[in-house]
């Protein structure tokens, strides 16, 4: 309770020294706006703000299961099995350590404008965060509990099923945080350069005709959206302690 009740005192504390600056004139009006004047700009740019919102979510959602998807199948095919993990590894580390952003043109040259590139381009971006931690969670399994398995019977289906996955579970569901955000991400970016609609395009448009209440309005949105999937996802992870156990 006590910490509810410190971090609810911080969080005001900081909107009231914000409103304090921006209304004392110590910062510049237009580009950080009072957190009344940002409330007021969310209730005018409320509906086409959520609609917006709504369309890049629906997006992530696609990107994220595929990325998820491809990425915890990847990485436990290429972690579990020597010959593609030595053949392989090198290509993934190399291919996760380069900047996504130089694939876009691309992909834009590719797949044009609107929904194909930004759900491609989100779910690549998170992809190879997935695929990593998996594979090294799963190239860290004790070999021990896969020879008592096998020597107790143990089909492969089964070593997967009650040794393998469980074990992993821990760096699939931080795979999975980091893959929310990293496909939230590049689904952004892709609206905001590439895009015709969604909550990227919504803040490009803010930001170029400086609308900075707008803007940090629209942020937030965002930024909550964001936070609530990921609190989410921590519930999920509680839900499942239970299998690692």
């Amino acid at each position: 309770m006590t910490v509810r009740v410190l971090q609810l005192v911080t969080f005001v504390g900081g909107l009231t020294a914000w409103e304090t600056a921006a209304r004392a004139g110590w910062v510049d009006a237009l580009f950080v706006p009072a957190p009344s004047a940002v409330a007021r700009a969310l209730l005018r740019t409320g509906g086409p703000a959520l609609a917006g919102l709504a369309d890049t979510l629906g997006k992530t959602a696609v990107a994220y299961v595929l990325s998820v998807g491809l990425g915890v199948s990847a990485g436990v095919a290429i972690g579990s099995v020597r010959l593609l993990r030595e053949v392989l590894s090198p290509y993934v580390v190399a291919l996760y350590g380069i900047p996504k952003i130089l694939v876009l043109p691309w992909i834009v040259l590719l797949l044009g404008y609107g929904t194909s590139p930004a759900i491609f381009y989100g779910a690549l971006h998170g992809l190879f965060p997935v695929m990593v931690l998996v594979m090294g969670a799963v190239r860290d399994v004790d070999r021990t509990l896969v020879t008592v398995a096998r020597s107790l019977g143990a089909t492969t289906w089964q070593l997967y099923w009650k040794v393998l996955l469980p074990a992993i579970v821990p760096s699939v569901l931080a795979g999975m945080r980091l893959g929310i955000v990293f496909c939230l991400l590049g689904v952004l970016v892709v609206e905001m350069f590439a895009g015709v609609r969604g909550m990227g395009h919504i803040l490009g448009s803010f930001a170029n005709g400086f609308q900075a209440p707008e803007l940090f309005a629209a942020t937030g949105l965002v930024s909550a959206a964001s936070i609530a999937i990921v609190l989410a996802l921590d519930r999920l992870n509680d839900g499942l302690s239970h299998w690692r156990g």
